[in-house]
């Protein structure tokens, strides 16, 4: 059995070169590399009026907000979303979630049929350089 407290996970913090906006604190609890043979997740924070940023995945996925009030962009729909929801988003749809509220939310994402994933953003995130993680690359 693999678990994961998400209360003591240790995040890092990412910003979109040029835009403080795009702005979240992440990691990755659960993939291949732990053991997962189907599914990965992620893990974000978001402070009130910060986004995490169109992108898209090379998996489905499956939103779930543990705190928070957000609006969940997928495609050219949006729609509000509160502690309790979630929200599928289809492989390689682009997608963002800004947090609309006046706590910090905190979501976690779940990957259907892969254990490894690739994002790839429109921006580049900071620390990493890059506008693309994949997460067979973490360890």
């Amino acid at each position: 059995m693999i678990t994961v407290n998400l209360k003591t996970l240790e995040l890092t913090e990412f910003v979109a070169k040029g835009d403080e906006k795009q702005h979240s604190r992440a990691t990755f609890p659960l993939l291949g590399v732990h053991g997962s043979q189907d599914l990965a997740s992620v893990y974000f924070e978001i402070e009130p009026g910060d986004r995490l940023g169109r992108h898209t995945d090379s998996a489905e996925e499956l939103l779930i907000v543990l705190e928070g009030e957000l609006t969940a962009t997928v495609g050219e729909e949006s729609a509000r979303v509160t502690q309790g929801h979630i929200a599928l988003v289809p492989k390689m749809v682009p997608h963002d979630m800004k947090n609309t509220g006046t706590t910090t939310a905190r979501v976690i994402g779940v990957f259907g049929g892969a254990n490894n994933i690739v994002a790839t953003f429109e921006k580049e995130w900071l620390p990493i350089h890059s506008n693309v993680v994949d997460t067979s690359q973490l360890n």
